[in-house]
């Protein structure tokens, strides 16, 4: 499951940056034949493979890793059941892009409920 995570994450920020696999595979070196399986779903990348995507995009590896755009649904089918969870029931992990005034918000809310987390 984690793999379907970690490339549609990479196709995504390729999608938001305007880069190609080409030019990730200049900047990270990993070979393009690969990132052609990675990003079909049918590669299977070692944690160094991975750290040198994410050094090349220029974001922290449990981004590409933990945070998706996938629904619940598409999760729990790519599971095979139901998706494993970080998270006590009730509470979900979500990624979006806000402006920062917003974003400010959000941190606190989150700096909140995971002061609460720590403490039940």
């Amino acid at each position: 499951m984690y793999n379907y995570i970690f490339f549609t994450n990479i196709l995504r920020i390729l999608d938001e940056r305007g880069m190609t696999k080409k030019e990730l595979h200049e900047i990270s070196g990993v070979s393009n034949s690969f990132l052609s399986d990675l990003t079909t779903g049918n590669g299977n990348p070692s944690l160094k493979v991975m750290e040198s995507i994410a050094e090349a995009l220029d974001v922290p590896l449990p981004l590409l890793l933990e945070s998706t755009d996938l629904s619940k649904e598409d999760l729990d089918e790519l599971a095979g059941g139901k998706a494993r969870s970080s998270l006590p029931p009730g509470y979900e992990r979500v990624s979006v892009i806000l402006p920062e005034h917003k974003a400010f918000v959000v941190r606190k809310w989150g700096e909140e409920t995971r002061e609460k987390l720590r403490q039940s």
